[in-house]
């Protein structure tokens, strides 16, 4: 059977479930249709009492299958055995009082074996088989034949041939109405099963990245402090003071190296690393702005438009994951169109929507159709493809998804859609 570990999983298990449900009751009602046809109209006696407690078996499994579909969620596929089991135990009875192998309605067996065969893991399959052929034996060793009419006896088996092609027409009804749609029930726990999947093996490749990303900041930070001092020290020679030119290049080197220690300091801090300090308390606004002015000063104060239309501030929780896989896509986005670059924040009721627009070349179909998949890149460069793959993942993580497409006008736009409340800070503080 079906493990039912995963809530997509489990969502599959409940639609078989309800669909069976279904079935039954048109089995229930079927079933009374033709107790009423062959006892009333074909004036063929047949023992109500105990068919009709086999219809109330029914009924009553219906019931039960209903309490398990809106009370619980473990458990769902071994009571869809049991249901079945007891649909060939009901079925079995019925047979019995009328007629056993007989009676041509006996066919239904197959639809049993049918659906078990699609539903069940293997094991329980052939666990439905052995009953079905237990259930068999025991009506060609034991079982009421039916009392036909004096009229009826001479065209008995005209009588068995009309029954049979009700039978068939019945079941090849119901193989097509309700097999083809647990069918599709099963290509969408797989296609679900199959995403779990992709999902953990790029959670587990987020997880080597950040460990390797980890080591190469735990790496570099020797050597950023020891590029340091070494140019504060140059910077304190009073024969280097003297010197305008070597100064401007000094203090841009100071520069550069503070810049490097920032983004080993951010690496860590995404690592869970940072120096046991609490996530920074900030604005929208600030959050925005500052990654804005972080990026400007980095490429040029003409490079970056910020458009801001997010309304009314909210606090939030800075998060340097987040904070990083935006500055990646602005970086892939500046490389492309280096001229010019837009940063757009609005609001959608609960839900920031960010934008980065470029004039560069564009998205290549491939590239739109594989969104967020690692290594996909047009730069060339060796393990590059990883800035999307990131945001892909660290959205998806917080509740949010990108959206990729090119603009009619030339270059690209990437729309970050983030629920506020994945971020926001708890309401009744102040930031």
């Amino acid at each position: 059977m079906i493990p039912a570990s995963a809530p997509e999983v489990t969502d599959a298990v409940r639609r078989n479930m309800a669909l069976l449900i279904q079935l039954r009751w048109l089995a229930v009602g079927g079933q009374l249709l033709t107790i009423l046809v062959v006892h009333g109209m074909m004036e063929i006696p047949l023992p109500l009492a105990p068919l009709l407690a086999a219809l109330l078996l029914l009924v009553l499994i219906n019931l039960g299958t209903l309490y398990m579909l809106k009370g619980h969620d473990t458990g769902l596929e071994y009571a869809l055995f049991a249901a079945l089991l007891f649909d060939i135990a009901a079925l079995t009875w019925q047979l019995h009082f009328t007629g056993g192998l007989a009676n041509p309605f006996a066919a239904l067996f197959l639809l049993q074996v049918v659906i078990g065969a699609m539903l069940l893991r293997p094991s329980a399959s052939w666990t439905m088989v052995a009953a079905t052929l237990c259930a068999l034996a025991i009506l060609a060793a034991d079982s009421v034949p039916l009392a036909l009419p004096p009229g009826l006896q001479d065209d008995e088996f005209s009588l068995y041939l009309q029954g049979s092609f009700v039978c068939f027409a019945l079941i090849a009804v119901l193989l097509v109405a309700f097999v083809t749609r647990i069918a599709r029930n099963l290509r969408e726990r797989d296609s679900a099963l199959a995403s779990i999947r992709q999902r953990a093996a790029e959670e587990d490749h987020i997880v080597r990245m950040g460990l390797l990303a980890s080591g190469a900041a735990h790496e570099l930070g020797t050597p950023l402090a020891t590029l340091s001092v070494l140019v504060n020290d140059f910077r304190a020679m009073p024969e280097l003071k003297a010197m305008k030119d070597l100064d401007a290049d000094l203090s841009d080197m100071e520069t550069a190296v503070h810049r490097c220690k920032t983004i080993v300091s951010g690496i860590l801090m995404s690592a869970g690393e940072a120096r046991g300090e609490a996530p920074e308390r900030t604005t929208m606004r600030a959050f925005l702005t500052g990654i804005a002015d972080e990026w400007r000063e980095a490429r040029g104060l003409g490079v970056l438009e910020f458009h801001d239309r997010f309304g009314a501030d909210i606090a939030i929780v800075s998060d340097p994951a987040l904070r990083q896989v935006i500055g990646n896509v602005i970086d892939n986005a500046i490389d492309v169109s280096p001229d010019w670059v837009r940063l757009e924040a609005a609001r959608e009721g609960d839900t920031l929507a960010l934008s980065i627009v470029d004039h560069g070349p564009g998205f290549p179909d491939e590239i739109l159709e594989g969104l967020g998949k690692p290594y996909r890149s047009t730069k060339g460069r060796p393990g590059g493809g990883l800035g999307l793959f990131l945001l892909v993942n660290v959205l998806r993580k917080l509740g949010g998804e990108v959206r990729a497409g090119n603009r009619e006008g030339g270059g690209a736009r990437v729309t970050m859609l983030l629920p506020l409340a994945a971020i926001a800070y708890p309401a009744g503080e102040k930031a």
